[in-house]
């Protein structure tokens, strides 16, 4: 399967700038939905959408050793954190905020024991997170139950936004939503900001972030670890 280029990486980003023109229209509501769906479908495994075409975790995951995966600090410039930890990070966001904040329904994480298959006990966003559990995670987590669990999260997140009603994305979060992040402990004390953040947000704001953008830019960072790691364990062979 063809990589992502920067062309569809491109239109990508040009579909994300008419996603945020058009889903604040409730007359627009079944266009959004179907560009959203398009948009997001891209950024999960290709099995999600279905659609055959290449997508940013097919790229991340092409040639990805689990050595390099769980390689921690990594010695990019806009991360130390691991892939691991990375996938982890955007698959628990997109769970939360979806499911508990949009849905006000179970998390994905609490249907079926996936902190056991994954073989870790953080159930938080791992904002705020000390290196020590950093390291503890990258080592631990079971490869595939994570990815399985990203894609059960992303099916979720299909059928959540599906489901919604013309005039829903302009509905501000319910603050009996945002006390769920603690009671779950999705959200941490440490990471009460990321709370207040989510607490000014419409349903549309976490549509366009944490849906969407969040995934990209993350998984983008994931790919640039995987190649710099590549390069430099070239460089050690020559």
């Amino acid at each position: 399967m063809v990589s992502m280029n920067l062309k569809q990486r491109k239109a990508w980003n040009e579909n994300h700038k008419i996603l945020k023109e058009l889903i604040l229209k409730p007359e627009e509501h079944s266009r959004a939905i179907t560009l959203f769906l398009s948009q997001h479908s891209l950024l999960h495994s290709s099995f999600i959408g279905n659609t055959g075409k290449s997508t940013l975790e097919d790229e991340m995951l092409n040639n990805l050793a689990e050595t390099t995966f769980r390689e921690y600090p990594v010695s990019n410039p806009d991360t130390k954190n691991s892939i691991a930890w990375h996938l982890w990070h955007i698959a628990r966001i997109e769970d939360m905020t979806m499911n508990i904040l949009v849905a006000d329904d179970q998390q994905v994480l609490n249907s079926e024991c996936w902190l056991e298959k994954m073989n870790i006990e953080f159930s938080h966003s791992g904002n705020s997170m000390n290196e020590e559990d950093i390291a503890n995670l990258s080592a631990r987590i079971d490869f595939g139950s994570l990815l399985a669990y990203r894609a059960a999260v992303g099916r979720q997140t299909q059928e959540v936004v599906s489901l919604l009603k013309p005039g829903q994305f302009k509905m501000k979060v319910e603050q009996n939503r945002i006390k769920r992040l603690f009671d779950e402990n999705a959200v941490t004390q440490n990471a009460t900001w990321l709370a207040d953040y989510w607490s000014k947000k419409t349903i549309a704001g976490l549509i366009l972030m944490p849906a969407t953008r969040h995934n990209y830019l993350h998984l983008n960072k994931c790919i640039r670890i995987k190649d710099k790691i590549h390069k430099q364990m070239k460089k050690l062979v020559k």
